[in-house]
């Protein structure tokens, strides 16, 4: 794809693990629709709503159940509130199916984007995590908005999008559909 085509998606790169605030950022397309502030309420706001609340301890401060106060670290139920909060909702992928069973022919308007949760390695591979990205649609292309990536990379059609989310599958990795709500 040529560098100006490039100009019209949004990309956010990678900070600390602040991944799931890139990876929905860049799902929307939008800068700073999400920020740390809106993320740690969301965590918050879980963490207060828990009815099986975890005692405190010193390492509460840090080591919050849905996210780390220094690096972020957001989990799962960080993104299902905060998109649901957007109005749009989350199917977790049943891998055993493989990416063939996602209905990528349906209209633009139904399937927003796919989240994704792989392992990672970082620091030399002295930690192990888990980091989020996205995939989206976008004027009928499908972009890898990874925000570990320089720029987003465009796939050449949907066969390729389905191979690559195989490859996730096969190595671990989770997948989470992004659904427009109909009204």
């Amino acid at each position: 794809m040529a560098a100006e085509d490039m100009t019209q998606v949004y990309h956010e790169r990678q900070r600390l693990q602040y991944c799931l605030l890139h990876a929905l950022n860049n799902l929307f397309q939008e800068k700073d629709l999400f920020t740390r502030a809106k993320l740690n309420a969301i965590a918050e706001k879980l963490s207060l709503d828990d009815p099986n609340k975890e005692t405190w301890t010193p390492l509460s401060a840090l080591f919050k159940p849905h996210h780390n106060v220094i690096t972020g670290n957001y989990d799962i139920n960080v993104l299902i509130a905060a998109l649901e909060g957007k109005g749009k909702s989350v199917i977790w992928h049943d891998r055993r199916n493989g990416a063939s069973s996602i209905d990528f022919d349906g209209a633009e308007d139904t399937l927003m984007g796919i989240m994704l949760n792989i392992s990672a390695r970082r620091f030399g591979g002295i930690w192990n995590g888990r980091h989020w990205f996205t995939l989206r649609r976008i004027c009928g292309v499908w972009y890898n908005l990874d925000s570990d990536l320089k720029s987003p990379q465009s796939f050449k059609d949907v066969e390729e999008v389905k191979t690559f989310l195989d490859c996730i599958i096969d190595g671990g990795g989770e997948i989470f559909l992004v659904m427009n709500c109909k009204e």
